[in-house]
């Protein structure tokens, strides 16, 4: 595929990195020429076919040349995060067994360096910052000396025979889970798992031809090793490089994406900053945004209960749409996006209907690692609030008799790696992998997901509790960036919520609060009685046994680099536990 974009699109963009006039874009001839200059450079620092090659180095258009460069010899890369700990990087690293290391810079080498001299099976590490290259050390080459100063004006015959000598069922890619519950897992994918998965999307919910979109993810992340290596490589599509999420605003305006997924985190903080600017709105403009955010968000409710949207309705939201919403849209990049997904965790109802009022419905997907990405899909004629959507085709999805989701078909993983290379069957004869995840499914065929089976809250009253709804709750106020609902064995359940670090300080100066610092509003009365308010809300669509009784507040923020989420933003429970154990025990003292 990727030398067919080369030869059918050779002058289209492929990849840019960054925004403006210092931007810098590779077309799809150019990155394979790139790419097939580094394939025979790591071949001849000895990687091979089935090894393992770890890259430590953020978003920037070396991080695909490297890893394409690993594809077409054959061998895995893989990605790291860049949260690890220090034993965490040692156990990738002896696990993988990898030959190759890339890092980008100093830092990756600070953090690397105390683990190099436990790795027999290393050969050389690659840096790609030249001036963070190690003196009078052999085992370390510059990534500009490993390219070469210029590239041939074709590519040879040697990187076309590794391309001819690709198979569908091929080792691709390892990808690390997060080890919420245990060691990561390597999970191995191969060129069906996400080329299945990559024309999976472009089937469910069509983009224009080269469809345009923007990387900001940990590119260890799965989502964004789909979205942003392979199945842009599928449709021949062009991705913009965010470096930094503090840029994702202008990077997103500057792309103009076709699509775009996010973490519920990351689509709650682009609504509040919307709800912000809307509230500033007033007379004739406020009117007509409230019009035409009605007749949006009624056609998104019709949708979601599978109703039949009427005709004129749906004349009218369209005409409002382009003359009041797209506008809007425009001002924050999403005027041309075909398809807006979210994942990896519950995102609050409200939020989603906010978004969808104007004009840029989220659907909700649910998949794992081990589905190379999405396994079920919302789509905008298949969809119900809270729900996440219907299996793909070429997936099947089953429900076990103590409600655990079973996955097969041609996205789920081909096995697990093994410290010494070999991959272990995940699946066995039938082909059915067991998620982890507890879920429903409506008359309709779409899959709901109630929690994860590890994640359970079973009270001293023997009441079995699912802790993400009553989180997604909780968070859909605008203060709360983070919640965690405690219970397990506990004669209640009580709280810990996490201001959110944009939205309380602006909350504060709207209502004349002296103080804009996060540790003085987590005491701070007036917040108190908001989030009494959120509390008693989220409480009034809970079950008796599921009510939050007491509840603490923390200033945060939390963060990956904090410890308590990880790098896709999800609760690392056990870290909270033992992190604020004095305050989940003054609840129940």
């Amino acid at each position: 595929m990727l030398r067919r974009n080369a030869r059918r699109y050779p002058d289209h963009p492929a990849l840019t990195s960054g925004i403006g006039p210092d931007a810098t874009t590779l077309t799809w001839s150019r990155l394979r020429s790139e790419v097939a200059v580094l394939a025979g450079a790591l071949a001849a620092l000895g990687l091979r076919r089935r090894d393992r090659m770890l890259i430590a180095m953020s978003k920037r258009p070396e991080h695909w040349i490297v890893d394409l460069a690993a594809t077409h010899i054959g061998a895995l890369p893989c990605t790291t995060y860049d949260t690890l700990s220090t034993e965490q990087i040692r156990f990738v690293a002896k696990h993988s067994a990898a030959s190759v290391l890339v890092l980008e810079g100093r830092e990756q080498l600070r953090q690397w360096r105390p683990v190099l001299g436990e790795l027999p099976h290393l050969r050389a590490v690659v840096v790609v910052d030249p001036e963070a290259v190690p003196d009078h050390d052999p085992r370390f080459v510059s990534y500009a000396d490993l390219r070469g100063a210029e590239l041939p004006g074709e590519v040879g015959a040697a990187f076309e025979r590794l391309t001819d000598e690709a198979t569908p069922d091929q080792p691709l890619t390892v990808v690390y889970t997060s080890g919420t519950t245990g060691d990561p897992k390597g999970v191995v994918l191969s060129h069906r798992n996400v080329i299945h998965e990559s024309v999976m999307q472009d089937h469910l919910v069509a983009v224009p031809e080269n469809p345009r979109s923007v990387a900001y993810l940990p590119m260890a992340h799965i989502a964004e090793r789909v979205l942003g290596i392979y199945m842009p490589i599928c449709n021949a599509g062009h991705v913009t490089i965010c470096r930094e999420q503090a840029q994702l605003l202008p990077t997103l305006i500057a792309a103009r994406p076709h699509g775009f997924f996010g973490v519920p985190r990351v689509w709650e903080k682009l609504a509040g900053g919307l709800r912000a600017k809307l509230g500033a709105l007033s007379g004739a403009e406020a009117a007509a945004v409230a019009q035409a955010r009605d007749a949006a968000v009624e056609v998104f409710r019709l949708r979601s209960s599978g109703k039949e949207v009427p005709a004129d309705l749906l004349a009218r939201q369209r005409q409002l749409d382009d003359r009041v919403l797209r506008p809007i849209r425009a001002a924050i990049g999403f005027d041309d996006c075909r398809r807006a997904f979210s994942g990896a965790a519950p995102i609050p109802v409200d939020v989603l209907e906010f978004l969808a009022s104007l004009g840029l419905p989220v659907y909700e997907v649910w998949g794992l690692s081990e589905t190379s990405g999405a396994a079920t899909v919302s789509t905008p004629d298949a969809f119900s609030l809270g729900a996440v959507g219907r299996p793909g085709p070429g997936i099947e999805v089953a429900i076990g008799e103590d409600g655990e989701l079973f996955v097969r078909g041609e996205a789920v993983l081909a096995g697990y790696l093994r410290s010494d290379g070999e991959i272990e069957d995940a699946t066995g004869e039938d082909g059915w992998l067991p998620t982890g995840d507890i879920g429903t499914v409506d008359d309709r065929g779409i899959f709901a997901i109630t929690d994860r089976k590890k994640e359970i809250i079973i009270t001293a009253g023997g009441k079995n509790i699912p802790p993400t709804r009553i989180e997604s709750l909780l968070r859909s106020h605008p203060l709360v960036a983070q919640a965690v609902a405690i219970g397990d064995r506990r004669r209640y359940v009580t709280a810990l919520l996490v201001l959110d670090e944009d939205a309380a300080p602006a909350w504060a100066q709207a209502e004349g609060i002296g103080t804009t610092d996060l540790d003085e509003l987590s005491r701070h009365p007036e917040v108190r009685a908001a989030l009494d308010e959120a509390v008693a809300q989220a409480n009034s669509a809970l079950a008796r046994a599921e009510q939050v009784k007491k509840y603490r507040v923390l200033a945060g923020p939390w963060t990956a680099e904090s410890g308590e989420l990880t790098p896709k933003l999800s609760l690392r429970r056990k870290v909270i536990d033992e992190r604020y154990a004095d305050e989940i025990e003054s609840m129940y003292s």
